[in-house]
């Protein structure tokens, strides 16, 4: 078999668009209603969950210049703790993905609605869109990862327009009587803030994104950590005034039900044109997002498949070297999720599944920020000897941070998450039992900018 060619790599902007992009997806566009039951004290858990996010992403940035390796979580969690942690990290995060990305499929059907309004009642349509959507773009990313970052920046550059226009000229226009009760849930302040923050991080879920893909990243010790830092320092921004817009300009009892939050600010604000605008951005950012999910959800199987701690179909790719098995597996997969669930509401199958999806990713990042904490002690030479102290002093309160945000999800929630992953073990035992009677040689990673080699067949 011939060698394949070598890789297109993304770029800066490219690397950018995939954490913006996957960042700013369904989450901020939806979250208001989901955010609605506890009222303005919300706000409070986006400062907070905004200050984790901008600890993990330093915490994913240090590890990205020390280890540019495709993985992201996984391979940091790996290097540090071995095949086991290495696997329950690859496994979560894999769940994550394509459950969040049935999320971000519902998201999408939901802004769609504002146009379609069939798809708000007719529950079997709605799931056959977003179906449509999900493997429309899996058969992109299966053509190329070039293909799927160039779909990123196009999308990324669109959805911004809609959410600066409710973020900055919607500010203008808000109405104190329609924020409501500070505290609207009936709970206490820091119960409050702690289930409300559970939720908003599932806006900031991506940010690792340019990490998972490192090896198709040009330049990957100074692109990747610029591309998390300055994707995640701005989109932060972006979501606290775009929240307090929102919330000003729709009444509190029609925030909880509307399947279009910004689409209903924007109409509050500036009129129908304006509603129908940021619909339509909304929808197509939505759109955006699950495409650069569906280009991870190959690789994280992948990258753990190389090294033996996936079945090894995960480690084939395409002609263009992409993981065309992860991609497929994982679409299947979303399929039946959003099979299972569709007979529910849209705004109640987003919440539940942003909770489960966030969760199972929630765990990855304290395993990757727990990780530079045993690599700063056991690799110093990785780390360049500087500011090692303070990368510790991130790295402790990126772990504390993580496990606040665990505890937020709730208990039927963490319980669900759990059973998920307890599930591979099985899967683990299964894949050192195969090793023991033969053991399988790794597929070898490539001198940067050599074409990889063809992984083996099963």
């Amino acid at each position: 078999m011939s060698a394949q060619p070598a890789r297109r790599r993304l770029g800066l902007w490219m690397a950018t668009a995939l954490v913006v992009g996957n960042m700013i997806g369904s989450g901020v566009f939806l979250l208001p209603s989901s955010l609605a039951a506890y009222g303005p004290i919300s706000l409070v858990a986006w400062g907070f969950t905004a200050a984790g996010a901008i600890l993990l992403a330093l915490v994913f940035a240090r590890l990205a210049r020390a280890y540019p390796r495709t993985g992201g979580p996984y391979a940091y969690a790996r290097k540090a703790f071995g095949d086991f942690v290495g696997f329950q990290t690859a496994w979560g995060y894999w769940i994550a993905v394509w459950a969040g990305n049935a999320a971000i499929a519902v998201a999408f059907v939901g802004y769609l609605a504002h146009f379609w309004p069939e798809l708000a009642d007719n529950k079997a349509l709605a799931a056959g869109v977003g179906l449509a959507a999900i493997w429309l773009l899996t058969a992109v990313n299966s053509y190329g990862i070039r293909q799927g970052g160039a779909v990123q920046v196009a999308t990324t550059i669109i959805k911004l327009v809609p959410l600066l226009l409710i973020a900055v000229g919607g500010l203008f226009f808000i109405e104190s009587g329609n924020f409501g009760e500070f505290n609207a849930s009936g709970e206490g302040a820091f119960g409050a803030v702690t289930g409300a923050a559970a939720l908003t991080l599932w806006a900031f879920i991506g940010l690792e994104s340019a990490t998972v893909p490192a090896e198709d990243v040009q330049n990957p010790e100074k692109t990747i950590p610029r591309a998390t830092v300055a994707g995640t320092a701005v989109t932060a921004l972006i979501y606290i005034l775009g929240t307090v817009a929102v919330l000003g300009l729709v009444p509190a009892a029609a925030l909880a039900t509307s399947t279009a939050p910004f689409a209903d600010a924007a109409d509050a604000a500036f009129g129908g044109w304006a509603a129908d605008l940021v619909a339509a951005g909304a929808a197509i950012s939505a759109f955006g997002a699950l495409n650069g999910w569906i280009l991870l959800q190959g690789q994280i199987p992948y990258a753990a498949a190389r090294d033996g701690l996936f079945p090894r179909v995960f480690a084939r790719t395409g002609r263009g070297g992409t993981p065309i098995v992860g991609l497929v597996v994982s679409s299947v997969l979303v399929t039946g999720l959003m099979a299972m669930n569709y007979n529910a509401s849209l705004v109640d199958q987003f919440t539940f599944i942003i909770l489960l999806a966030t969760l199972t990713t929630v765990i990855p990042y304290a395993y990757a920020a727990a990780a530079q904490l045993v690599l700063l002690a056991t690799d110093r030479a990785a780390f360049s000897g500087r500011r090692l102290a303070g990368s510790a002093v991130i790295a402790l309160l990126a772990f504390g941070y993580s496990v606040w945000a665990i505890a937020g999800s709730g208990y039927e929630v963490v319980y669900k998450g759990t059973l998920l992953i307890f599930a591979g073990m099985p899967v683990y035992a299964w894949l050192k039992y195969r090793d023991q009677r033969g053991p399988v040689q790794a597929v070898q990673e490539p001198p940067a900018g050599e074409p990889e080699p063809p992984a083996q067949a099963a």
